[in-house]
């Protein structure tokens, strides 16, 4: 079977076009982390950028959203996990969610080992879920987190605008296993 210059050219297109879309949903999904891990760092909450007035989750947030869902679940374990083991601990914890959230978008921001990112915030996602799972809320409330970070776990969408590319192409993804 051969393919015609004309039909090649078109699929390059689109695959190029597919590249940058995944790049900018992955910059995208690491600033949503991102910034989250800057209102958790430097304490604040509130954002207002003209007629526009919005919040990112700090600190106490992310505390009280899990010692609000802990007490809903009817999971095993996930109530004595929250409230005998993180929240006791919430002064080590705070500070990995934040370093979490840091790492996680910045590498996804700058498309370095990218898959590895979003894999390592998918699992932050999947705890939040877990979390959600029996509180009556909004059927989407953490889906909208985890699906575009399984997607990006999947799909090495640090290749375009992203470093991700220079290693790959050097070799070293593929010589080290990295998942780039």
């Amino acid at each position: 079977m051969t393919v015609s210059a004309e039909t090649a050219s078109s699929s390059g297109l689109e695959a190029r076009w597919l590249g940058k879309g995944l790049a900018g949903f992955r910059i995208f999904m690491g600033l949503v982390l991102f910034t989250n891990g800057l209102a958790k760092l430097f304490s604040f909450r509130n954002i207002e950028i003209g007629p526009y007035s919005s919040f990112l989750i700090g600190r106490e947030e992310a505390r009280s959203i899990l010692e609000g869902e802990a007490g809903k679940s009817d999971l095993p374990l996930l109530p004595s996990l929250v409230n005998d083991f993180i929240i006791p601990n919430w002064g080590f914890f705070q500070w990995m969610v934040t370093a979490l959230e840091l790492g996680v978008g910045a590498a996804l921001i700058l498309g370095l080992a990218s898959r590895l990112a979003a894999l390592i915030g998918l699992g932050q996602a999947l705890f939040l879920q877990l979390m959600y799972l029996s509180s009556g809320a909004w059927m989407w409330e953490q889906p909208h987190e985890w699906v575009p970070l399984l997607i990006l776990a999947l799909v090495p969408a640090g290749r375009v605008w992203g470093l991700d590319h220079r290693f790959v192409h050097r070799g070293i993804g593929r010589l080290r296993g990295f998942p780039f």
